[in-house]
């Protein structure tokens, strides 16, 4: 067999249907690895970008955190000297912040001190009833003109209250040039027979006034407060402020039956036998000590009713629980 006779034999072979097949195979593998080897790079790729990014961020932490360090150890580093100038600088600082406050402050005081804006221009009192406007300026020794903050509060206070009526005093500074005084009196409630006058006196037994005039109000006799010391001011001593607080709850009882109004006066100098008397009814009223005082002046209320107008003296001094009996003796 000649040579081309052979090539032609392997030419017909190379281009027959089968070997056709068989090169598309082989092109389609080799597409197929090439396609997955591009896929593998792209993915390779993105790897190392993502890995840049992470070493990236870790080499910025990094980076302050060596700055951090290098800061403290250059804090660490400086001489005792250089944290002495610092420490003075903001010593010296805070001194000229406080100094400049001070010299303000001290700058605003002197001006209130002296300027004639803050002279008193207005003195206003309230809720006095009994003592006059006049009165309790002319004691608290206030002046028009005189500087607002150059008075003392307490001292105005204690002046005041040298006037036995006054019970309490509040002083308010209304800038610039007013002073309020605010007055809280005490109130008379009874007259104490005392020589040839009357001491008014309150509930807590404060000797108010000494006067020749009788008020509206029951007279208390029989105390046995020493002459020497019923001044003004003064209070009753112990015995007769004990007393007095039975007289209080004698009163209050009366008022549940509307005679309080009635009573002229009363006489105390026993305490085991209080004595009422009552102009308008005529009648003079033997309480006896300070026990069931509810139940004798429901006695009490009974016989004036029954004697009204009737001159003569009502008994309730004794044990109302054992079989005493209440009686009312008419003057003959």
């Amino acid at each position: 067999m000649t040579k081309n006779q052979k090539d032609k034999i392997d030419n017909l072979f190379y281009y027959s249907p089968i070997n056709t097949e068989k090169t598309e195979q082989k092109e389609q593998k080799k597409k197929t690895k090439e396609r997955e080897k591009r896929i593998r790079n792209q993915n390779n790729q993105k790897k190392i970008e993502n890995q840049f990014d992470y070493d990236n961020e870790m080499v910025i932490k990094m980076t302050n955190k060596n700055n951090q360090k290098k800061s403290a150890q250059k804090k660490q580093k400086m001489s005792k000297k250089q944290r002495q100038i610092l420490k003075k600088k903001k010593r010296i600082k805070n001194i000229l912040k406080f100094t400049t406050l001070l010299i303000i402050i001290i700058g605003g005081i002197i001006f209130a001190l002296v300027s004639p804006i803050f002279n008193i221009q207005n003195i206003e009192v309230s809720n006095n009833e009994q003592i006059s406007t006049e009165t309790i300026i002319s004691l608290s020794q206030l002046n028009i003109g005189q500087n607002i903050f150059k008075f003392n509060k307490n001292k105005i206070k204690k002046n005041i209250k040298t006037n036995a009526y006054i019970e309490n005093v509040e002083i308010k500074i209304k800038i610039p040039n007013k002073v309020q005084i605010e007055i809280t009196e005490r109130q008379k409630d009874y007259n104490v027979a005392f020589l040839n006058g009357y001491v008014y006196i309150n509930n807590q037994g404060y000797m108010l006034q000494i006067s020749e005039e009788k008020q509206e109000l029951p007279i208390i006799q029989g105390i046995s407060t020493p002459e020497e010391q019923i001044v003004e001011g003064n209070r009753l001593n112990d015995e007769d402020l004990a007393k007095l607080e039975v007289i209080i709850q004698i009163m209050n009882i009366c008022k549940n039956y509307n005679l309080d109004s009635k009573v002229t006066s009363i006489d105390i100098s026993n305490k085991d036998e209080y004595i009422l008397y009552m102009e308008e009814e005529k009648k003079t009223i033997y309480l006896g000590d300070k026990s069931n005082l509810s139940n004798k002046m429901l006695y009490v209320q009974a016989i004036i009713e029954e004697n009204h107008k009737k001159e003569g003296e009502i008994f309730v001094n004794g044990d109302l629980n054992n079989n005493f009996k209440p009686r009312f003796k008419e003057k003959v």
